[in-house]
C-alpha cells in the first residue's frame, strides 16, 4: 500500500509531519494526533464565521494601515473561500480539544496562510507571503476570536433559520385556530373532562405559544449581538490597534445584516459566557414549548377510534410491521425528541457555561457545537412539523361534539343557577349511571326547558361570564 505523501511544517514547538495535500500546518496536526475523541466537528455555520472574521479582520487592518494591500487581499480571498465552505476538508479537528478553541483558531489561521500561499504561486507552508499568526491573526487572539464566532454563527443561524421556521408554524397554528373556530369540543385538566372549549381557542394557545417562541429567539440574538472581539488574550485589547474591532464588525454587519458590537466590558465577555447560556435558555424554553404542543396534538389524535381521536393527523407513514393499517403520529414523536435533545444540550451549555476561570471560560467548543446543534435542529424539525403535520390536520367535529355531550363537566354551568352542592349530585349520578347531564336535568326538570338549553349551550361556555346565556 502507498504511503500518503507528507511534508514537513514548523511551529513554536519545532518540526511535524503533515499530509501534503492538506492546508492545515504543524500546530493543526499536533491536536489533530491529541484529540480523537468523538468525530464531531466544528458546524458549517461556525466555520462560516470563522472564515468572516479572518475576512473581515484583513480588510480592517489594511483599512488600518497596519497590513498591505496585496497581503490583505490574498488573505480575503482566502478567508472567503473558508466562509464559503470550500476548504471545509481541511478543518479536521474534534470538538473535544482545547476549551478555549485555540486548535480552532491557529487551524483557520494556517489553512488561510497556506491557501495564500498557493493563491500567491508560493509553496504551501512556506509563510509566503502570509504568515498565519502575523498577518491572519493580527490584532486577535483564539480567546477573543472563538467567542465571537460562537455569537455570530448562532446568531445568524437564529436569524436565518429558526425565526423563519417559527413563523411559518405560527401562521400554520393561526390558520388552523381560524378554521376550528367553529368545532366545540370538551376540556381537559389534569387528563380530566373540564369545561368545553372552542378547538379553535386550544389552537390559538399553540399559536400564542410558539409567538412567544418567536420573541424569544429574537432575544437570544440580541443577548449575542454584543462580542468579546477587540480583547486579544485576557481582556486587555494587547497587540490591537484601538479601531480594530470597531471596523471588523462594520465589515461582518455588511455580510450578515446583524449590527454585532464590541462589549462593554471584554472582561466580562472573555470570562464568562452568560449570553451563549442565555441564547441556550431561550431555545429550551421553545423546546418546552414545541414537547406541549407536539404532545397536545398527538393525544388529540389518539385512537382513532379508541382514544380521544378529536382530530386526525397526515398519514405519513405505515405504523407497525405487524398491525396492518395502523398510522403514527412519527411527526411529533420526532418533534418530540429534538426538543429533548434540546433540552440535553441546555444542560451541557449551562455546566459549560459555569467553568468560566478568571479571564477565560474553558469549555467553549462544547457550547459552540451543542448551540448550533440546538439551533439546527429546532429549525429542521419545525419545518418539517409544519408541513406535514400541522397544514394537514382535520377536526373530527362528530367525535368532537359526543365528547362533550357525555361529558360530566356540562354540569359545570349549572352550578350558578342550581347551586354547587346540587349540581355534583347530577355529576354524580351521570358518573354512576353513564347518563348525560342533560338527561338527568331534564328528568329532575332542575330548570325550565328553554333556561336549561342556554345553560347547557356549549358555545356559551367558551365566553367569558357564560352562564346559560347571561
Amino acid at each position: 500500500m502507498t504511503e500518503e505523501p507528507t511534508r514537513i511544517e514548523k511551529d513554536s514547538m519545532g518540526e511535524m509531519t503533515v499530509p501534503a495535500h492538506a492546508l492545515h500546518g504543524a500546530s493543526t496536526h499536533r491536536a489533530v494526533l491529541n484529540f480523537p475523541v468523538s468525530g464531531y466537528r466544528f458546524p458549517r455555520p461556525f466555520i462560516r464565521a470563522l472564515g468572516l472574521i479572518k475576512w473581515a479582520a484583513a480588510k480592517a487592518n489594511q483599512g488600518l494601515g497596519l497590513l498591505d494591500a496585496d497581503r490583505a487581499a490574498v488573505i480575503a480571498q482566502a478567508a472567503e473561500e473558508v466562509a464559503e465552505g470550500k476548504l471545509d476538508e481541511h478543518f479536521p479537528l474534534d470538538i473535544f480539544q482545547t476549551g478555549s478553541g485555540t486548535s480552532t483558531n491557529t487551524n483557520a489561521n494556517e489553512v488561510i496562510a497556506n491557501r495564500s500561499a498557493q493563491l500567491s504561486g508560493k509553496p504551501i507552508g512556506s509563510h509566503d507571503p502570509v504568515h498565519p499568526n502575523d498577518h491572519v491573526n493580527m490584532g486577535q487572539s483564539s480567546n477573543d476570536v472563538i467567542p465571537s464566532a460562537i455569537h455570530i454563527s448562532a446568531a445568524a443561524q437564529l436569524k436565518n433559520e429558526l425565526v423563519p421556521a417559527l413563523d411559518k408554524l405560527h401562521g400554520a397554528l393561526e390558520a388552523k385556530a381560524k378554521e376550528f373556530w367553529h368545532v366545540m369540543k370538551i376540556g381537559r385538566t389534569h387528563l380530566m373532562d373540564a369545561t368545553p372549549v372552542r378547538l379553535g381557542q386550544e389552537f390559538s394557545g399553540y399559536a400564542q405559544q410558539v409567538a412567544y417562541g418567536k420573541a424569544r429567539t429574537e432575544k437570544a440574538i440580541e443577548a449575542l449581538r454584543e462580542v468579546a472581539l477587540g480583547g486579544t488574550a485576557v481582556g486587555t485589547g494587547l497587540n490591537r490597534h484601538i479601531d480594530f474591532p470597531k471596523k471588523v464588525l462594520q465589515h461582518i454587519q455588511q455580510r450578515t445584516g446583524i449590527a454585532f458590537y464590541e462589549a462593554k466590558n471584554h472582561f466580562e465577555a472573555q470570562g464568562g459566557k452568560d449570553a451563549v447560556v442565555e441564547a441556550s435558555g431561550h431555545l429550551k424554553t421553545i423546546a418546552v414549548t414545541l414537547f406541549k404542543i407536539a404532545n397536545d396534538i398527538r393525544w388529540l389524535s389518539s385512537g382513532p377510534r379508541c382514544g380521544i381521536g378529536e382530530i386526525q393527523l397526515p398519514a405519513t407513514q405505515p405504523g407497525s410491521s405487524i398491525m396492518p393499517g395502523k398510522v403514527n403520529p412519527v411527526m411529533a414523536e420526532s418533534l418530540m425528541m429534538v426538543c429533548a435533545q434540546v433540552i440535553g444540550n441546555d444542560v451541557t451549555i449551562t455546566w459549560a457555561g459555569a467553568n468560566g476561570n478568571f479571564e477565560l471560560n474553558v469549555m467553549m467548543p462544547v457550547m459552540a457545537h451543542d448551540l448550533l446543534e440546538s439551533i439546527r435542529l429546532l429549525a429542521n424539525a419545525v419545518d418539517i412539523f409544519t408541513e406535514k403535520c400541522v397544514r394537514g390536520i382535520v377536526a373530527n367535529e362528530n367525535r368532537c361534539r359526543e365528547l362533550v355531550e357525555l361529558s360530566m363537566a356540562m354540569v359545570t354551568s349549572l352550578s350558578p343557577k342550581i347551586g354547587y352542592d346540587r349540581a355534583a349530585e347530577i355529576a354524580k349520578e351521570s358518573a354512576k349511571t353513564g347518563r348525560t347531564v342533560r338527561e338527568i336535568a331534564t328528568e329532575k326538570n332542575i330548570l325550565p326547558e328553554e333556561e336549561l338549553e342556554r345553560a347547557l349551550d356549549p358555545i356559551k361556555m367558551t365566553e367569558p361570564g357564560g352562564t346559560g346565556g347571561e
